[in-house]
């Protein structure tokens, strides 16, 4: 991209006189002042030479030598360097040909290979080519299983992450469906729409999940199924999941991408984009957007999302990480994810310190006597020791990048509180 061009002071007067005004201040004139922000605190101008030594100085007041032991749906997993190079060619990161694939065969052959991709990992029949994250995907899981269902009321675990909950309130709220929470699955479903679960959970517990006499949507970290059962094999109708852990840094909480997938009986009501793979008049391999539920190109009453958009380039990061790890490196990825986690947790109750949980995977809840205490002085040794839940429970998560050292510096401060 070449370097922004700024307008002089001549091109600014022949474009106001153009639509009739006489400077700058009248553009924002039916702003009100109270509305408006005052003025900029801006260092004096520099040059391009003289910003990036700035920039360089100010960017080394961030600390940035911290050990996460940070999860809650976002995580410091490996990122293979290959992901960023292919990802930020030319061709794939121009803005308009993720959005709008119809005649990009790049695009759509990614998401072909994406969609192919998720249906192995998930067991499913069909899967989409992204929503937005996680908590979409769930949300829109509820709308889906209400239309197949025509029924107005959904079964929802409390145990689901917290940011998920709050998007499934406004979704819910704006469709008018009834949203009942629950903390074990009810007896008698019959007379629900689905019942939605996370698994693991939030709090990093894996439950196995009863049959349901209603729809089951199951929700998950894809990057869990290296090792556990599938969502197919757990009796899952639809599946909502992030994708973060699949070569996406952390960035600070996005972006991210989710997935919607789903048994094939249901897949019109499946929304967002399905792209598929056909042959042209010339007998060529070719792919094309099949089916697309926007209302931008079907009937608005029969859009089964207002989404407008998805994420293709992290569907793209996604289809790169499992291509380059494999699936030997994609399982060993998730056996030193759940290796570390459960030699935390033995070496924490060496130190009287308990873990809530009887199963988990990489994420799992201790028990402390003061948990900002705790907290901060991990802090203080450089090392982020997890969410507060409260004041006695705190949510810890390990992954792959989690070195044995960095495990015992950990259990080491402990010594000290």
């Amino acid at each position: 991209m070449k370097n922004f061009l700024v307008h002089d002071e001549n091109t600014r007067a022949e474009m106001l006189e153009s639509i009739g005004l006489k400077g700058i201040e009248d553009l924002f004139k039916q702003i009100p002042q109270t509305a408006r922000m005052g003025e900029l605190n801006l260092e004096k101008p520099l040059s391009e030479m003289d910003l990036q030594k700035r920039i360089k100085q100010i960017a080394k007041e961030n600390k940035t030598d911290y050990v996460s032991f940070i999860g809650g749906g976002i995580y410091n997993k490996f990122v293979p360097a290959a992901i960023s190079q292919v990802a930020n060619r030319f061709e794939f990161l121009t803005a308009y040909t993720p959005y709008q694939a119809e005649v990009a065969q790049g695009t759509l052959q990614i998401m072909y290979e994406f969609q192919t991709m998720m249906c192995r990992l998930t067991g499913m029949d069909i899967a989409n080519a992204t929503v937005y994250d996680g908590a979409t995907a769930c949300a829109e899981a509820i709308l889906m299983a209400v239309r197949i269902a025509k029924k107005n009321k959904v079964l929802v675990s409390e145990k689901l992450n917290p940011e998920y909950l709050q998007v499934i309130k406004t979704y819910t709220w704006a469709n008018g469906i009834e949203v009942e929470y629950f903390d074990e699955v009810p007896e008698n479903t019959a007379d629900y729409a689905a019942v939605l679960v996370q698994i693991p959970d939030y709090y990093g517990e894996i439950t196995e999940f009863k049959a349901v006499d209603c729809l089951s949507i199951i929700c998950c970290d894809i990057s869990t199924l290296s090792i556990l059962k599938t969502p197919a094999e757990m009796g899952a109708d639809i599946v909502a999941a992030d994708i973060q852990t699949l070569g996406m840094p952390m960035n600070f909480g996005g972006p991210h991408a989710g997935i919607l997938a789903c048994k094939e009986k249901y897949m019109r009501q499946l929304p967002g984009r399905l792209a598929g793979r056909t042959v042209d008049a010339d007998g060529n391999q070719a792919f094309t957007l099949t089916i697309q539920t926007r209302e931008q190109h079907i009937k608005r009453e029969k859009a089964t999302s207002n989404i407008c958009s998805n994420q293709a380039l992290m569907g793209l990061w996604a289809t790169l990480y499992l291509s380059l790890m494999g699936e030997d490196g994609f399982r060993q990825a998730g056996y030193l994810s759940a290796k570390n986690a459960h030699l935390l947790s033995e070496k924490l109750a060496k130190k009287g310190v308990k873990t809530l949980n009887k199963n988990f995977f990489n994420e799992f809840v201790i028990e402390v006597e003061d948990a900002d205490e705790f907290l901060n002085r991990l802090k203080a040794n450089n090392i982020l020791g997890g969410i507060k839940l409260d004041d006695h429970r705190i949510l810890v998560a390990t992954t792959e990048m989690n070195s044995a050292e960095e495990i015992d510096r950990y259990v080491a401060t402990l010594a000290e509180f």
